[in-house]
């Protein structure tokens, strides 16, 4: 390469890339650009319009068919962890643009506690008592915590995460049922659950937690009418992707009472915007998206990002590269 190829970063919200890795080696050999606040729309393609390689963590941003169409100087693409739901693989390919990503370390188990976390906070009121408790309160008489011993947990998705978060439900002395498009009998025996019908799950589950990846078959799969079909004091809890539920009818729901509350780690459009309608209300658990954050998966996320830009550099595989069709 005779210039300086140029490296844009996007969506580092933690400010840990450089932090994690050695970046000398590659800042001797191309122009960096790191940053740590969202964009959109003509400031995100300002931002890459001249970058030669582009960096993202996870799925933050969108990359599309037609956003890569613009972008004719692009020569290699990386994201952090082991998948991404908003990159256009098949557009990439089509121009031979290789695709680099990084391990994921404990990213899983981390999102199975957040989990936990989001269930503890929705059944035992702890925000409200939190802020009551440090501004000189004591119990208000409201809503008083629920136990979930000897509950239900419904586990929509039973696949790592969900069988790492049945396993704490078990040992809480939950009942651990699950559903997923291709679940069998035999599967959920292996992990500790019981396989039951979606709608036995959802009428009959003091929480349903969803753990599956987006598809065409379960995009909104928790549309208006099967969250009406939930227990009237039941808690919806997402760690996985904002796609499963039909955001859109999710106020609505919880205005009827089912679910009765909903503990959120992801949204539509993140970060979620100052002022949003769910942060004003008492029945809904918002965290900004921690499920895979923390100091040892992101430690990881530097060192894999630059040994892949300099096998890109010298012309080799990236050693981390996921292959041309994701």
């Amino acid at each position: 390469m005779s210039a300086r190829p140029k490296v844009v970063a996007l969506d580092d919200y933690e400010d840990f890339l450089r932090k994690s890795g050695n970046w000398k080696d590659l800042d001797a050999r191309a122009d960096v650009t790191i940053h740590t606040k969202r964009l959109r729309g003509e400031a995100l393609y300002e931002a890459v319009k001249d970058a030669d390689a582009i960096v993202v963590i996870r799925d933050r941003t969108p990359f599309k068919a037609d956003l890569i169409a613009r972008l004719p100087r692009l020569k290699a693409f990386i994201f952090t962890g082991l998948r991404n739901t908003q990159l256009d693989f098949a557009a990439l390919a089509a121009r031979g643009i290789p695709v680099g990503n990084t391990d994921h370390g404990s990213s899983k188990h981390s999102t199975a506690e957040m989990n936990w976390a989001l269930i503890f906070a929705a059944a035992k009121r702890l925000e409200e008592f939190f802020v009551l408790a440090r501004n000189g309160g004591w119990r208000d008489g409201g809503r008083l915590p629920w136990v979930l011993h000897g509950e239900r947990l419904g586990l929509v998705g039973f696949g790592e995460i969900g069988q790492l978060v049945a396993r704490v439900g078990a040992a809480l002395g939950m009942e651990i049922v699950t559903w997923s498009p291709h679940m069998t009998p035999e599967r959920a025996a292996a992990g500790g659950g019981k396989s039951v019908t979606l709608e036995e799950l959802l009428a009959t589950s003091k929480v349903v937690s969803l753990h599956l990846v987006p598809s065409a078959e379960t995009r909104k799969l928790l549309d208006a009418k099967r969250m009406a079909t939930m227990r009237p004091d039941s808690i919806l809890v997402n760690t996985a992707r904002s796609a499963l539920v039909d955001m859109a009818a999710l106020p609505a729901a919880l205005d009827a009472g089912r679910p009765a509350i909903a503990a959120l780690d992801v949204y539509d459009d993140e970060p979620l915007a100052p002022g949003h309608a769910l942060a004003a209300r008492r029945d809904v658990v918002l965290s900004p998206h921690l499920g895979f954050v923390n100091e040892p998966v992101f430690s990881l996320y530097g060192p894999g990002v630059t040994e892949n830009l300099l096998a890109w550099l010298d012309g080799k595989p990236m050693p981390h590269g996921v292959g041309p069709a994701g």
